[in-house]
């Protein structure tokens, strides 16, 4: 089996840190990109500076998922995937429209188990291999106003479990993380007064998360499967 690694969403933020702490731990890096081709490139140059070797690849996840998935097979397939590309349409329910509910699915779930089904036919003939879902703390908790993104992000939980049982004897591990609130683009607009609420008195760092969907890719973890493993500094304790 190669090792190489897919990380979607990887041009900045949580995806970026990982694809790095990925090429630390020895993994090659498929670095794929939505729109940001320069952040992509930057994330292939600190990978490469880890020793590794890293390949920029972009798609809109929105409509297609064929780019990644003739990467992970011109290398041979991917020892590792995550799923860590997402995108948020915020809005009450009431006036939400159907396509914002749409663009969260397609992107945050659609192609996640898309890329996980082509990447598991060479997990399992090789019977090695580590697949992590990105999901978050609102789909754990629900958020007012996220709807769509609570529920795409609950699905990859539920995905993770299932698939865990499926594949969970064939030397595979499927989990999932669940960042709580992270110093991202995302996140830039919160309100002051949540930190008071995190008993680490912080938001998150990037790097927080990708230590530990590192931990989940390694065969330290050959026996950690089908669970949820929450990064946030004890804010749902």
């Amino acid at each position: 089996m190669s090792s190489w690694a897919l990380v979607t969403g990887a041009s900045k933020g949580i995806g970026a840190a990982t694809a790095v702490s990925l090429a630390a731990d020895g993994h090659d890096v498929l670095v794929h990109y939505g729109g940001d081709a320069d952040g992509a490139a930057r994330t292939v140059e600190a990978c490469e500076a880890q020793g590794a070797e890293a390949r920029a690849v972009g798609c809109d996840l929105s409509s297609e998922t064929a780019p990644l998935t003739d990467a992970m097979e011109e290398v041979g397939g991917v020892r590792a995937l995550v799923n860590n590309a997402g995108v948020t349409a915020d809005g009450l329910a009431l006036s939400m429209k159907d396509e914002a509910f749409a663009r969260t699915w397609e992107v945050n779930v659609d192609a996640a188990f898309k890329l996980t089904r082509a990447a598991l036919r060479r997990m399992i003939r090789a019977r090695d291999g580590r697949v992590v879902m990105v999901s978050s703390v609102v789909g754990l908790h629900g958020n007012p106003g996220q709807a769509n993104y609570a529920a795409s992000k609950a699905a990859l939980v539920g995905l993770a479990k299932s698939l865990a049982r499926e594949v969970g004897g064939r030397g595979v591990t499927v989990n999932a993380v669940a960042p709580g609130f992270v110093e991202t683009a995302m996140t830039e607009e919160l309100d002051e007064s949540l930190l008071e609420r995190i008993p680490a008195g912080r938001l998150g760092t990037p790097d927080d998360v990708a230590g530990a969907v590192a931990f989940l890719c390694s065969s330290r973890a050959a026996y950690v499967n089908g669970t949820v493993l929450q990064v946030d500094g004890g804010l749902f304790a």
